[in-house]
């Protein structure tokens, strides 16, 4: 006879769907006992960089019980953001930028957190109990969760991968104080394949399964801050705002699920798009960049560093008629866009760049 938890559990599942997600699956908050060691070990070895928050509060995000010690159960949702075309090719154009798809349009955390709360109040008014929903802002591991509930499984970049839905999907978590049946943990179905590993531009990957963010060029261009290391700026390309070359190196992306959120899709109605002019960019001041982005990931990581990472591009451009917009940048009040500008006009020489008064001196 089926039980009344596993019904309500069935009914939780297909409303998650009809809300819009993809996939959803249940875990418990010990299903993960390993991923307190793998954490630490990931901060001992300083691969988390300049991501403080990971160490701030590690007993919480080891040991997703000793967050919420009254969770019985957590719900692990899957949302696809899809493209629509490879996003690699934006890289072959020197004088776009490349934004990683999830970040073209509206700010999925927004967008996530919104229909998490309105099934959680849907299991509240079937089921009763208590509730609280995580999307990647609280120290939550939702990539091992994901696992253990059967969503996928953490593939050798790092990432979910589905056999159902590839790998283009946002997580989000309902932790509930209702006890409801587990799925089956997923298993490891990568094999031999390392073509996510051999995609990296800067070689992040100092084993399958183990990065070292500091290498990572979503980080580098959302995370750290100050100047990027010399030696990793031309491994940037024109990559402005994350990186998607793992996840679109995937081969289980050909089960990929189609986005179905229209505020994932590139604003049209915006200077952001799927490939902005860098020439755009990197002539936006501060209230340029706040309105153009607002409701955008993009706009957290604050205008002094998108602009470095549009000078970034812009050197790696060979395009030395941008020059001239790079040079107005070069004695900026920030340190790390005044080195990036310079740093730029060095690396485009050409006549365009010798033409402009004191250009040596970049």
């Amino acid at each position: 006879m089926r039980s009344l938890t596993s019904d309500l559990a069935a009914r939780l599942k297909a409303q998650a769907l009809a809300e819009g997600f993809t996939a959803a699956r249940l875990t418990t908050p010990d299903a993960i006992p390993h991923a307190d060691a793998a954490l630490r070990a990931f901060v001992a070895a300083g691969y988390h960089g300049q991501m403080r928050w990971m160490e701030d509060r590690m007993n919480w995000r080891g040991n997703p019980a000793a967050l919420w010690p009254e969770a019985r159960s957590i719900l692990m949702l899957a949302e696809s953001y899809s493209p629509a075309e490879d996003p690699r090719a934006v890289t072959a154009c020197p004088d776009l930028g490349a934004v990683s798809v999830y970040a073209r349009g509206r700010d999925y955390h927004d967008l996530v957190k919104k229909r998490l709360k309105r099934l959680g109040r849907w299991l509240i008014a079937e089921a009763g109990g208590e509730i609280k929903v995580f999307v990647d802002t609280a120290p939550v591991m939702e990539k091992p969760l994901a696992q253990a509930a059967g969503l996928g499984w953490q593939g050798k970049h790092t990432n979910v991968v589905s056999r159902e839905i590839g790998n283009w999907f946002f997580l989000g978590a309902i932790f509930t104080s209702l006890a409801l049946p587990p799925d089956a943990p997923e298993t490891d179905h990568c094999g031999s394949c390392r073509s996510c590993l051999d995609a990296c531009p800067t070689a992040a990957f100092v084993a399958p399964g183990r990065m070292d963010a500091r290498r990572c060029i979503s980080y580098l261009t959302i995370e750290h801050r100050g100047p990027v290391d010399p030696d990793l700026r031309p491994a940037l390309g024109n990559r402005i705002y994350g990186c998607d070359e793992c996840l679109a190196a995937c081969p289980w992306n050909k089960f990929a699920a189609p986005m179905t959120e229209p505020g994932y899709a590139p604003r049209a109605d915006a200077l952001l798009a799927d490939a902005p002019r860098l020439a755009d960019l990197v002539t936006l001041d501060e209230a340029a960049f706040r309105a153009a982005f607002s409701g955008s990931p993009i706009k957290r990581i604050g205008h002094a560093r998108f602009l470095r990472n549009v000078l970034y591009a812009i050197g790696n451009s060979g395009q030395p008629a941008l020059a001239p917009l790079a040079a107005a940048h070069r004695d900026a009040d920030d340190r790390a866009v005044a080195d990036a500008a310079r740093w730029a006009l060095a690396r485009l020489g050409g006549p365009a760049y010798r033409a402009i008064p004191g250009a040596s001196e970049a």
